[in-house]
C-alpha cells in the first residue's frame, strides 16, 4: 500500500470511531479497537487500561448521553509502518436526559484535544488508544495576550 492510502484508512477508522460513538452503537465500537491491551483517557478520567474497562466506560458514557455530536478540527494523520498517530480537536457538542419526556435535554458545548493511536490488523485499523484532554483556556490572541489565559504569565 501507498503511504497515502494508508492515511485515508486511518482517516477513515478514525471517522468511524466518532461516528459510531454519535450513534450510540456500543456493539460496533467495541469492534473498532484492538481485542489486545488497550488503553483510555478521558478528560478528566484516570487512565483506563485494558479491554473491559474501556469498554465499560465507554457503555457508561452511551448510556448516560442523550445526544452527542463531534465536529473534528485540525485532524492530523500519520503513519509509520503498523502504527498510525491521529491528533484532532473534538468539537463536542452534548446533552443529558431532559427534565420534560419527548423534550431534548440542554446542549453543552466542550472543546477536547485527542490523540488516537491506531495498529494495523489483518482486519484493518484497530483503535489501540485514545487519549482526550479538555481545552481549558482560550489560546488567541485577545486581551489577555496571545497564547495565554486572561493575561496570565506562561511558567517560566
Amino acid at each position: 500500500m501507498t503511504a497515502a492510502t494508508d492515511v485515508e484508512e486511518v482517516e477513515l477508522a478514525n471517522t468511524a470511531f466518532y461516528e459510531t460513538m454519535e450513534r450510540g452503537d456500543f456493539d460496533v465500537l467495541s469492534t473498532l479497537w484492538l481485542e489486545d491491551e488497550i488503553s483510555c483517557v478521558h478528560p478528566g478520567w484516570p487512565v483506563l487500561s485494558g479491554r473491559g474497562d474501556v469498554l465499560r466506560s465507554y457503555a457508561l458514557i452511551m448510556a448516560n448521553t442523550e445526544y452527542i455530536q463531534f465536529f473534528l478540527t485540525d485532524v492530523v494523520v500519520n503513519v509509520a509502518d503498523d502504527t498510525a498517530l491521529v491528533t484532532c480537536t473534538e468539537n463536542i457538542l452534548s446533552g443529558g436526559p431532559a427534565e420534560e419526556a419527548g423534550e431534548l435535554g440542554p446542549l453543552v458545548g466542550q472543546l477536547v484535544v485527542a490523540t488516537n493511536t491506531f495498529r494495523r490488523t489483518p482486519d484493518g485499523w484497530k483503535l489501540w488508544s485514545h487519549h482526550g484532554s479538555p481545552v481549558l483556556a482560550d489560546t488567541g490572541e485577545g486581551e489577555g495576550g496571545e497564547g495565554t489565559p486572561e493575561g496570565d504569565e506562561a511558567p517560566a
